[in-house]
């Protein structure tokens, strides 16, 4: 793991995957800002251990990217003093609508299921976008269940936007895999079983290139793919000038 990716790691007991997504270089070498926006495998693991660690992010606002039927079953990130929860589900297919197969390309697979995301799921991304470049509403978590494809796909494009290099919204991608290795082997010892048809929780670079190449060839410019998908370009200014450290 690279250095930047050690440093925004916040170490929790039962999630795995939480890190800030500020530290890395944007526009004009400007940074993005770090303690405003966060991003996360489920929140509901939060429990007396990890209450005091999590309150004293002072989180505004949690972006839930879970299905409704998720939320049901699992629950939802305990009520926390000045915390507004907003469940946001980009419509998408369901992993066993177009199961893995073992031994197939997995960057290309995943690619592929980013892309259909981003066409059914505009509505649900340009809201969580939305949110994001509300500077009232930082400090935000965006989470889904092990916060590496929703989670990443809403990080990835806010990054794009700030002017992150592809290379580095990868990288940061990435860190995922070691975090999704930790969760399997908690979710060995709770004894549940994955469901059929999921990919590894691995996330090559390669994934993450492929979507925004392949996005940008469709769109112009992920900015462009946002402005079809609903985010207003006042929106936009206001991510940059939220996020993004002042010269």
């Amino acid at each position: 793991m690279d250095t930047i990716g050690t440093d925004r790691r916040i170490p929790f007991s039962a999630m795995f995957n939480f890190r800030d997504v500020g530290g890395h270089t944007g526009h004009d070498g400007r940074t993005v800002r770090r303690s405003r926006l966060y991003r996360s495998d489920s929140l509901h693991r939060i429990d007396d251990t990890d209450r005091e660690a999590f309150a004293a992010l002072d989180v505004r606002t949690v972006i839930d990217l879970r299905r409704p039927y998720e939320v049901e079953r699992d629950g939802r990130v305990p009520d926390f003093a000045g915390l507004t929860w907003r469940n946001i589900h980009p419509e998408h297919a369901e992993w066993h609508e177009r199961p893995y197969e073992p031994g197939a390309d997995l960057a290309r697979y995943l690619a592929d299921r980013y892309a259909d995301l981003a066409a059914t799921g505009t509505a649900g991304l340009a809201e969580a976008i939305g949110l994001i470049a509300d500077s009232a509403n930082a400090p935000v978590v965006v989470h889904c269940v092990a916060g590496k494809d929703r989670t990443g796909i809403v990080c990835g494009l806010t990054l794009a936007v700030l002017g992150v290099p592809d290379e580095d919204i990868a990288a940061d991608y990435a860190l995922s895999t070691e975090a999704g290795e930790r969760f399997m082997a908690w979710f060995a010892s709770t004894g549940q079983q994955m469901r059929p048809g999921l990919p590894p929780l691995t996330c090559p670079e390669q994934a993450m290139l492929l979507f925004l190449a392949e996005l940008r060839e469709g769109h112009g410019s992920v900015e462009d793919y946002l402005r079809h998908a609903g985010v207003t370009d006042a929106q936009l200014t206001a991510l940059r000038e939220h996020l993004l450290e002042r010269v």
